[in-house]
């Protein structure tokens, strides 16, 4: 580790860096050069406590050792392996793995390289079936408000995050919103699930009666809101919506990105909701954040439907070049194996209720308008400084930073998810430093 000490580039220009205030950035780095379970290593030697699972995705916490050793061996034995027309053995093995665990009538999986992609991936297959099925008018995608589906065109057609979107054109067309379920004035320090607004699903009536359902072919939402800041849905909304799903034949994408591989104690967030869509989209703690990868999961429904016409024909005319990548299916089973030896897919529901009492005890610090919680996520919404919107929480994410805990911030929303193997006695360390974050001024 000390030969990676003080290694700081000596020229930071050609990096580009993504969702970052890059000019800021170089003129003070914040470099990590190693992890280990629940800490990073920044190049000037400080531990950081990992708050936030890297960027929602390292669930089983950092270089652990049977994700590590998988990829080591599958590098030395088979690197790279065409995935159209060719395939082998792990991406079998893994898909199979991933159906074990999948909600039921999950059956297929179809893999890409990011949440971004995954999106992208549902968003063509539900068009591609209301087509195959003889539903052709179906086109029409609808989103959500404040939404994040990653930044590929069709993710960022369908999220409704301003800022994600106000840059690109018109984006494309066919596509509309539901509202959001954000309700301060009703809502705010809920523990849990709020009470209030199960009936704002019924936006999703006013579409239909705006567009006609013959023209709508999918609705995808994130079971729990995680980019725009932890935005946990009202009881019963969830299930509001897949009854106007139904009722009218549009089918319903959950995105998992953020909620997949028990981040709420569960496999997956349709487990816990006890609400089944008719695709999921994943990526993240796929691999542990290890290698990227993404998976989408569909019933067998919507998978057999494109299976007919001449056997020697492609049935659905998408995929990448990496898709099922030999030394990503060998992290995702490394991943899989972790989280099934230590228990990490329903573990958060034992940490939950400390998680809860301890966040809410943050109630109390000075420009806290809002705190939020569901299994191990977390979001303290903090007062705008006026005139300067998301420099509080930026400046509570560089204190942080500072004091030795990395957390995630969107507008003046922090967000916190650990990995999964956060212990009771980090829990404590992580809200005693944010604590004192928030007790600084800032």
């Amino acid at each position: 580790m000390s030969n990676r000490l003080n290694s700081t580039p000596n020229d930071l220009r050609a990096f580009w860096m993504p969702f970052t205030a890059n000019r800021q950035f170089k003129k003070a780095p914040r470099l990590f050069v190693g992890a280990k379970d629940m800490y990073y290593t920044t190049h000037d030697g400080r531990q950081v406590l990992d708050g936030t699972a890297g960027l929602w995705c390292v669930n089983a916490g950092h270089c652990r050792p049977q994700i590590t050793e998988a990829i080591r061996e599958q590098a030395g034995e088979l690197d790279y392996a065409p995935a159209f027309q060719l395939g082998h053995p792990k991406a079998f093995e893994l898909a199979n793995r991933l159906v074990d665990i999948a909600p039921d009538g999950m059956s297929h999986v179809f893999y890409t390289n990011s949440g971004s992609e995954s999106v992208d991936t549902a968003l063509k297959i539900a068009l591609a079936y209301q087509r195959v099925k003889g539903e052709g008018t179906r086109t029409r995608l609808i989103g959500r408000e404040r939404g994040y589906h990653g930044i590929n065109f069709g993710g960022m057609s369908v999220g409704g995050i301003v800022g994600n979107r106000k840059m690109f054109g018109t984006l494309l067309t066919g596509v509309d919103h539901i509202r959001h379920t954000h309700q301060p004035d009703k809502n705010a320090f809920t523990k849990g699930q709020p009470e209030y607004g199960a009936d704002l699903a019924d936006d999703l009536e006013r579409l239909v009666n705006l567009h006609d359902a013959s023209t709508i072919a999918a609705v995808i939402v994130e079971p729990v809101a995680g980019s725009t800041g932890v935005l946990i849905p009202p009881k019963g909304y969830l299930q509001r919506l897949r009854e106007i799903c139904d009722k009218y034949g549009i089918l319903l994408i959950f995105d998992e990105v953020i909620t997949g591989f028990g981040r709420l104690g569960t496999p997956f967030a349709t487990q816990y909701f006890d609400v089944k869509p008719d695709i999921i989209t994943t990526a993240k703690g796929l691999t542990n954040g290890v290698i990227p990868m993404g998976a989408v999961f569909v019933t067998s429904e919507i998978h057999d439907a494109f299976m007919t016409g001449p056997e020697h024909l492609i049935e659905f005319a998408h995929g990448y070049t990496y898709s099922g990548n030999p030394i990503a299916s060998a992290a995702g089973i490394g991943t899989l194996n972790t989280y099934r030896d230590e228990g990490l897919l329903t573990r958060a529901s034992e940490l939950a209720p400390y998680w809860e009492e301890q966040l809410h005890s943050l109630r109390d610090c000075p420009n806290v308008i809002d705190i939020r919680n569901i299994g191990l996520i977390g979001a303290i919404e903090l007062a705008p400084i006026a005139g300067e919107p998301t420099k509080r929480a930026f400046n509570a994410f560089l204190k942080a930073y500072e004091d030795g805990l990395l957390i995630r911030t969107t507008g003046d929303i922090i967000a916190l998810s650990p990995p999964l193997i956060i212990t009771k006695e980090q829990i404590d360390e992580l809200f005693g430093k944010l604590r004192k974050v928030l007790l600084n001024n800032i």
